[in-house]
């Protein structure tokens, strides 16, 4: 009995000193304190850098665009109050007036005309939301003109992640460009910021904790009413911490926790775990257009070019077998790169290649290479669901059909500059859908890159014919004509084999019963929406 005592003490003393050392100290702060992790960090706190899922949740902290987002993803008014289209090429925002910035700055028609353009800048990873726009303008104080090169439906979809920045501030802290993150740029708005949001920014400490504050003159407080004074973000990388953290109330809120640990954490008393389909898809990216692979044993030439070898490596992974033994489950088996919850998603299209080494062998060797060939695949292990074991079983299944993966699994911080620099042969990515619209995975993931759209597709396809029809899609007013052009654009990218789909997310919140807190199907957590009992 007492060597079961000791060693009870000495794992609670070990687990004790892993949640210190992952930087979960005490914290001493006054009021309502909300505590939360996940397994990364924030890239960057410059509103217009990165397009990053976890990102973004810092960004709608203390940032906002002119169209927001409620409980249910619908979109809703923000620092504007009212849109139109004016004429075919010309939407018209009015402005919140009274609306201060963190700073004090008034918030004008100015700061939007200047963030707008800040976001279209060559570093801005949000510039494909925008990339119809062609000119803005501030008709007077609290008015501005929003003018694309042809008509455009979806343009309110598409600003309402457009985070609004005050000028002024931008100017006297010389960050009137957004950080090249990519080439490590260090710029004073990657730990500052000064936005209009519910939450200021109080403590940015990278890789180790964010503290943001309640902004107490926030013009949605009164619709909003949160009691929430301070938050407290700390990344911790392993997922043991993160639970031990959560089941010992040192954490109030786990953003990830492992499916492994789900009926744990929500068998345990005062916790709960919220679950829902997320509006992401996983999937593998494949470089079908270099004459030759950077990453490959195959020299003078790329396998991938071949579609044959495309269907072998789709034809040998065993998504089922993924999603029930690495994913515990908690995924959605899938066969197009976006999920339900998105214009243009059809489930009719949504089914996979069948699982089939013989015929993935047999298409490789028809392709010219029976004994396979060897390639490294990129690939994360802090960003999606259990993301470095999904790529491990995908190296397990591609040996059984011949070929040979070296797995290059690292954090996120360095996998995503490596794709953005093109970089990789074979990929791991995760695309979530904040416009919920078809046209926002073709116009990052498929078209032509061109300065403006394309700019993670780090496939080197390009085909003009698509390209053509993705255009068309933005500026079609006729809904059935429109609906054409997305499903025939998506039976092209299936046909093609561009991408490996994997499976579509599902989330897994776990938190105290003291959180009172709306999981939302986009995985940013809106604070402004929670309640600490």
């Amino acid at each position: 009995m007492a060597a079961i005592k000791l060693k009870t003490a000495l794992l609670a003393g070990a687990m004790a000193l892993a949640v210190s050392a992952a930087g979960l100290a005490p914290v001493y702060a006054q009021g309502k304190v909300l505590r939360w992790a996940s397994q990364g960090d924030y890239l960057t706190f410059d509103p217009h850098s990165q397009n990053e899922g976890l990102t973004r949740t810092g960004s709608f902290q203390v940032y906002e665009g002119l169209v927001g987002y409620d409980k249910e993803l619908k979109f809703v008014p923000a620092l504007a109050t009212a849109w139109k289209p004016v004429n075919d090429t010309t939407w018209e925002f009015k402005l919140r007036e009274g609306v201060k910035f963190h700073g004090g700055e008034d918030f004008t028609a100015e700061d939007v005309v200047f963030s707008v353009k800040r976001a279209q800048h060559a570093n801005s990873d949000f510039k494909t939301y925008i990339a119809s726009v062609t000119d803005v303008k501030a008709v007077d104080k609290y008015t501005v003109h929003v003018v694309t090169a042809a008509a455009n439906p979806i343009l309110p979809n598409q600003i309402a992640n457009i985070f609004i920045l005050s000028k002024s501030w931008a100017e006297k802290n010389n960050v009137l460009n957004p950080q090249s993150y990519k080439d490590k740029e260090e710029t004073y708005a990657v730990r500052n910021a000064n936005g209009t949001g519910p939450f200021t920014l109080k403590l940015r400490e990278q890789d180790v904790r964010t503290v943001t504050a309640k902004n107490p003159t926030w013009w949605g407080l009164k619709d909003n009413p949160h009691n929430i004074d301070e938050i407290v973000y700390t990344p911790v990388t392993t997922p043991a911490t993160r639970v031990a953290a959560l089941l010992s109330g040192q954490l109030d809120f786990v953003l990830d926790v492992p499916v492994q640990d789900v009926a744990r954490v929500s068998q345990a008393p005062g916790l709960q775990v919220k679950k829902t389909n997320e509006i992401r898809s996983i999937f593998l990216g494949l470089d079908v257009g270099s004459p030759e692979l950077k990453y490959s044993d195959v020299k003078g030439k790329n396998p991938l070019a071949d579609k044959r070898v495309r269907q072998a490596m789709y034809h040998a992974i065993d998504m089922e077998a993924i999603r029930s033994k690495v994913l515990r489950g908690d995924a959605v088996v899938a066969g197009m790169i976006t999920s339900p919850g998105v214009h243009g998603y059809d489930k009719a299209i949504d089914k996979r290649l069948p699982y089939d080494v013989a015929k993935a062998k047999s298409l490789l060797a028809a392709a010219g290479y029976p004994n396979g060939f060897g390639i490294t695949l990129d690939c994360s292990n802090d960003r999606y669901v259990n993301d470095e074991q999904v790529c491990q079983a995908v190296v397990g299944m591609l040996a059984q059909a011949g070929i040979k993966v070296d797995l290059a699994a690292r954090s996120k911080t360095l996998h995503f500059p490596k794709l953005q620099k093109k970089d990789t042969s074979f990929f791991l990515l995760g695309w979530g859908v904040p416009t919920f619209d078809s046209h926002y995975v073709f116009s990052y993931l498929v078209q032509t890159p061109d300065g403006k759209n394309g700019s993670w597709n780090f496939t080197n396809y390009s085909n003009p014919k698509l390209d053509g029809m993705i255009n068309g899609m933005l500026s079609e007013l006729d809904v059935a004509k429109r609906d054409k052009l997305i499903r025939d654009t998506w039976d092209i990218v299936n046909d093609e084999v561009i991408y490996l789909p994997l499976h579509h997310q599902v989330l897994n919140w776990a938190m105290s019963e003291k959180v009172d807190l709306p999981i939302i199907a986009d995985n940013v957590p809106r604070f402004h929406f929670a309640k600490l009992k």
